[in-house]
């Protein structure tokens, strides 16, 4: 009975593993082009929910208070993704944390992954911001 018990545990072990590192292997490989593309943020937060809007060389959006802008350097051979000069209107809101949270992670991205009408968004193999198509 031990053994069999260790079995199934090391089973349910050996599955799960496998699985998580089929969906990091994932994080890097070729992804489709996502420019001309519209995405809200997956999340629910307090007040409007965060959007962004991929253009080729460029970004636009809301971040939850203010519109906002910035540079985007896209390869999707290799899921590459970075964002550089996030400028903002300045506009002071109620919950002025929930944008402050997702510039700050949207300047730290250098991956994405798309899966069916999702776009995530990594740090390495770190998740940090997650969209729907909209």
């Amino acid at each position: 009975m031990k053994n069999s018990f260790k079995n199934i545990a090391l089973s349910i072990f050996a599955a799960a593993a496998m699985f998580s590192c089929t969906t990091l292997s994932k994080v890097g490989s070729s992804q489709p082009n996502i420019s001309n593309t519209k995405w809200v943020l997956a999340d629910q937060v307090k007040g409007k929910t965060p959007t962004l809007m991929i253009e080729s060389a460029r970004i636009t959006g809301n971040g939850g208070c203010n519109n906002y802008f910035g540079e985007l350097t896209l390869d999707a051979t290799a899921g590459n993704f970075s964002v550089k000069n996030i400028g903002s209107t300045k506009m002071a809101c109620d919950n002025m944390s929930v944008e402050t949270n997702f510039f700050n992670m949207l300047n730290e991205v250098n991956k994405y992954m798309v899966s069916g009408n999702t776009l995530e968004l990594f740090k390495n193999n770190l998740l940090l911001l997650k969209f729907n198509k909209q």
